[in-house]
């Protein structure tokens, strides 16, 4: 009876079956590219472009970029399929060096190209391998079909800027959907092909006039999920290098969402952990909307103090740089109004420990327009600054950092002199009532005892 028992048993044994079903994690293949390769297809080389008939031209241009639309998978080292590779990268070199020439972008080519591009670029990005990835330290992922993708893209560009392009016959087939799929791409951890996706975004943007605002409006959700959902994108630099051309080409006076999107998407920015990636293009967006608007200026800085990193020193350093940037642009009457909070701040920047921090504020009074605007507020700045300048002078761990505080001092005395004297005096009247006050706490202590 156990013997007849015993098969029933492992059929309904939930545990036993789990594992039977279990598979041993396989190790994904390096830059795989998630395409649904057309496995079987063999690729026959056709006829040149140069060789045909000039009325045979335009049916073997459409031939050729339909075997430009056949996949392959890179990550699988298929040798039968390395022939039909070949002649598909014939045919591609073949199409970007016909596509530029006059004549060649009928109406009738419009939907083959773009559908040739599209089955080519747009695919499932393969998720990180490395979930800490850090660009400093590790290598991307480069992708796998590179050979093939380069030229693609290489094409992509020669097809926008073909003088016969007619962006009112392209609206049709390069529309919301095909922008889209686009600026999902720019999270690839290939940098080749972000810098190649960029370049494709903004001539799309210079051509296509119908599909400004919603690109604009399309990035404008990237960046607030990667701030308030995901923090990671890869290509945030690459869309802020694409805005700040943009934004250049703004009219004036700025529409309101544009202001908003500066308050709302970009100050925001400087809070993520991966700031570094993106900081130079960040500040260059934001200075170019102070260039534009100096009315900008107050809640820019002030919604720059908000976000003041406070435990990393690497990108206060980043802030203090960008503040720098801030106020060599900035208009007098525009300073007035943001110098106490932006100089408390100061204040507290050049007492960092952290040298670096220290020594990148204390290089603010090296720029002769800073220097100016300071000249011209010294009764505000002076007193606010003053007393940590006093202090360091004395007690600062690095004599680079005295040495550079000692020149402040300097300046500030030859600035105005009768005002350095008083905080001087008042500086040591308060260090003489904490020091009276402090004697007289440990008198209480030992009266206690």
């Amino acid at each position: 009876m156990s013997a007849a028992t015993g098969p029933v048993t492992d059929k309904i044994d939930p545990f036993s079956k789990k594992q039977s079903v279990k598979k041993p994690k396989q190790k994904r293949s390096q830059a795989s590219s998630r395409y649904k390769a057309k496995g079987g297809t063999e690729l026959v080389p056709l006829p040149q472009l140069k060789d045909a008939a000039p009325g045979e031209q335009h049916e073997l241009f459409i031939k050729k970029l339909q075997q430009c639309s056949v996949l392959f998978d890179f990550a699988d080292d298929c040798v039968s399929e390395l022939k039909s590779m070949e002649v598909k990268r014939f045919s591609l070199i073949e199409v970007l060096d016909h596509i530029g020439k006059s004549g060649v972008l009928t109406e009738q080519a419009y939907p083959e190209v773009v559908k040739m591009i599209a089955v080519n670029i747009f695919r499932t990005l393969p998720p990180a391998e490395n979930t800490e990835f850090d660009p400093d330290e590790d290598e991307p992922t480069f992708e796998a079909s590179w050979p093939h993708l380069q030229i693609v893209y290489e094409i992509v560009l020669r097809f926008l800027e073909s003088p016969d392009f007619q962006p009112s016959i392209a609206k049709k087939y390069i529309d919301q959907r095909f922008v889209m799929k686009l600026l999902e791409l720019f999270d690839s951890e290939d940098p080749r092909e972000r810098d190649l996706l960029k370049t494709m975004l903004h001539r799309i943007y210079g051509k296509v006039l119908g599909l400004r605002a919603f690109i604009r409006k399309q990035i404008n959700h990237i960046f607030l999920k990667f701030i308030y959902e995901t923090e990671h994108f890869n290509g945030i630099g690459e869309l802020l290098e694409i805005l700040g051309s943009i934004i250049n080409g703004f009219a004036l006076p700025l529409k309101a969402e544009h202001k908003q999107f500066l308050i709302k998407v970009l100050i925001p920015l400087h809070k993520a952990k991966s700031l570094s990636l993106y900081h130079a293009q960040l500040a260059y967006c934001v200075v170019q909307f102070l260039e534009k608007d100096a009315t900008l200026t107050e809640p820019v800085v002030c919604g720059l103090l908000k976000f003041w990193p406070k435990t990393c020193s690497q990108k206060e350093v980043m802030f203090l740089g960008e503040i720098e940037e801030i106020l060599d642009v900035i208009e007098p009457s525009q300073f007035v109004r943001i110098q106490q909070p932006l100089f408390k701040q100061m204040s507290k920047c050049v007492s960092s420990p952290h040298f670096q921090v220290a020594e990148r504020a204390l290089y603010f009074w090296n720029n002769e327009y800073v220097m100016s605007l300071i000249e011209e507020n010294s009764n505000v700045i002076m007193p606010i600054m003053f007393p940590n300048l006093y202090r360091i002078s004395k007690d600062h761990w690095n004599q680079t950092i005295v040495a550079l505080v000692y020149n402040v001092l300097k300046t500030f005395m030859e600035m105005n002199s009768k005002l350095f004297d008083e905080l001087t005096a008042s500086y040591k009247a308060e260090r003489q009532k904490e020091k009276k006050k402090e004697k007289e706490r440990e008198e209480l202590w030992k009266k206690l005892d």
